[in-house]
């Protein structure tokens, strides 16, 4: 009878069972008490508060994440405690430590659902949000656990082909380099599966889907009749070739009636000129035209210009243009040509020079056009770029390029923390200043601005060139620290920047977590906060570099005040203009 059972499970279908039970065990197998303990752990510090609020699914994502991190890490450490041959616990009271680590699992999560509430608030208080539901906490944890469970098996999914490398291996080579090998073969294996097969699936996907809204144009959006808008019949541009963003961008301008409203009579109508991708092959043959375009429409004979680099998308932020339009009483222009048609992360990973390149040939084509005028009859030139594209506008010029002949001034607006200029001016800020809003040397040739302002004392005076950078303390795509995993951010020393809750605490690994979650979630933040720049700090930081002073300070805060309304009016009604790309 030994011998039928044991020819029994040497057939197919015994070693078919047999092998769907190892794969059962090792993927859905008993789950270890020191990766529950760090899991638990985790999952109450995913709840914190940090520099967003969190929606429910974002926060159930995000404490999925982090208990099934904490879950490996104590998995990996037991582990290597046992690899290094140190004292284990017996099995004897092993159903003993199962219930008081179980009890204990469930008694922090308990507490940290019920305080879930309260930390999420206090973000909210501070960003003058409603306040969370308390039903709230039920979602994040159904769906925590769901993200958790997920992840922990495909984590064990993926240990288990690289074991079953290691095992192929070891069959030809000594056990021990057979380990290494296989390890990393298997390594190579899975990541090449992932990024040739499902990250290339997932991104044809994304690019169709990018490309088919980028040439939609809604029926109620119709051609410009004005001679002087890019899209109408006179236009090197056609309409069609604007690109989603850019007939958004060139259909949005003012009036000379919008602006006389505020500024008073004599206003004109500014100009704005877009080049979308499908007007040229290549980033010059687009800067070309667009240079083109921006002579015909007159763009050179205004008293100033603004070469914009638009994020992902192509995406230009409103409120970033509109205030410097009412400022000069729409005697100004302003140009910018698409680079991509992806969000501006997914534009960052895939593709990170396009935007650079694009860039600096359009500043290339309006700089030395603009550098032939006499130096009387030109405009003032000013750089503008929100988030990837105030990196990108960055990267436009080389400072020795510009000795003889500067341009006035740029306005960069929440560079990413990959920006590296930013970076650099940051570091060598002047002691003492905070990194959220650093003074640089004297402040004659850079300054760093939030809501509250500049650090530079008032009244300093500038130099030739004037670069400002505005920025919020609560935005992640500016702040986000990858050092953050094992080391305390500056950003939370005091003192903290106005729009940070002193509530927020640093923990290793979580709130690196976090704040990588709160860059995607920056962009949904209210106006003011986060990703969402207003259009009344935008003017603040245009005044410091234009030097404009013929408006009263009761009218720049009227034109603040009615530029803050209507477009905290329009993201009401329409959210997904926050989105950068």
């Amino acid at each position: 009878m030994g011998n039928s059972a044991t020819e029994a499970g040497d057939t197919p279908g015994g070693r078919g069972r047999a092998l769907a039970s190892t794969i059962r065990q090792r993927l859905f197998g008993r789950f270890r008490n020191t990766g529950l303990v760090l899991g638990a752990l985790f999952f109450f510090a995913s709840l914190t508060p940090s520099l967003t609020p969190r929606i429910t699914v974002a926060q159930a994502v995000l404490s999925g994440l982090c208990l099934a991190a904490g879950y490996g890490l104590g998995v990996l450490l037991r582990w290597l405690w046992a690899y290094l041959e140190l004292p284990l616990p017996g099995a004897g009271g092993e159903k003993q430590r199962r219930r008081i680590v179980l009890a204990s699992c469930a008694a922090l999560a308990a507490i940290a659902l019920w305080r879930s509430q309260h930390w999420d608030n206090i973000v909210r208080t501070l960003m003058h949000l409603e306040p969370a539901a308390p039903a709230r906490a039920l979602g994040v944890l159904a769906g925590a656990l769901l993200v958790a469970v997920l992840a922990v098996v495909v984590g064990r999914a993926a240990l288990a082909a690289v074991r079953a490398v290691m095992g192929l291996v070891a069959r030809r080579v000594p056990r021990r380099i057979a380990r290494v090998v296989g390890a990393i073969a298997g390594v190579l294996l899975l990541v090449g599966l992932v990024n040739g097969v499902i990250f290339s699936a997932i991104l044809d996907m994304l690019d169709a889907s990018y490309r088919q809204a980028d040439s939609l144009i809604p029926p109620e959006m119709q051609a410009p009749q004005e001679s002087d808008s890019p899209g109408s019949a006179q236009s090197l541009v056609a309409w069609n070739e604007l690109g989603r963003m850019g007939r958004r961008y060139v259909d949005a301008r003012p009036t000379a009636a919008d602006i006389a409203q505020l500024a008073g009579p004599g206003a004109k109508a500014p100009l704005r000129v877009y080049a979308g991708l499908p007007t040229g092959d290549t980033p010059e043959e687009r800067a070309r035209l667009a240079l083109e375009e921006l002579k015909r429409v007159g763009g050179f004979s205004r008293k100033a210009l603004v070469i914009i680099t638009p994020t992902g998308t192509g995406w230009v932020d409103p409120s970033g243009i509109d205030g410097i339009e009412y400022l000069y009483r729409g005697d100004m222009a302003s140009v910018a040509v698409q680079y991509s048609y992806l969000s501006s992360p997914l534009t960052l990973f895939l593709d990170p020079d396009t935007g650079g390149v694009t860039a600096r040939a359009l500043f290339r084509e309006v700089y030395g056009y603009w550098r032939t005028l006499p130096a009387g009859q030109r405009p003032k030139l000013f750089l503008h770029g929100l988030s990837l594209g105030a990196l990108n506008s960055e990267r436009s010029f080389e400072l020795f390029e510009l000795l003889e002949e500067p341009f006035d001034g740029a306005v960069w607006s929440g560079p990413p923390f990959a920006a590296s200029q930013w970076a650099g001016l940051t570091r060598a800020r002047t002691p003492g200043t905070p990194v959220w809003l650093p003074q640089f040397e004297d402040g004659s040739f850079v300054r760093f601005m939030n809501q509250e302002g500049s650090s530079t004392p008032p009244g300093t005076p500038w130099g030739p060139m004037r670069l400002v950078y505005l920025q919020y303390g609560s935005d992640a795509v500016t702040f986000f620290d990858r050092n953050s995993f094992f080391r305390r951010p500056e950003l939370l020393d005091a003192p903290r920047p106005p729009d940070v809750s002193p509530a927020m605490r640093w923990y290793p690994v979580v709130t690196a977590m976090q704040m990588a979650m709160d860059t995607s979630l920056s962009m949904s933040a209210p106006m003011g906060f986060g990703h969402v720049y207003a259009p009344s700090h935008y003017i603040d930081a245009w005044l410091e570099v234009t030097g404009i002073d013929d408006w009263s300070p009761e009218d720049v805060a009227r034109l603040q005040r009615h530029l803050d309304e209507r477009r905290a009016s329009e993201l009401s009604k329409v959210p997904d203009q926050t989105v950068d790309g």
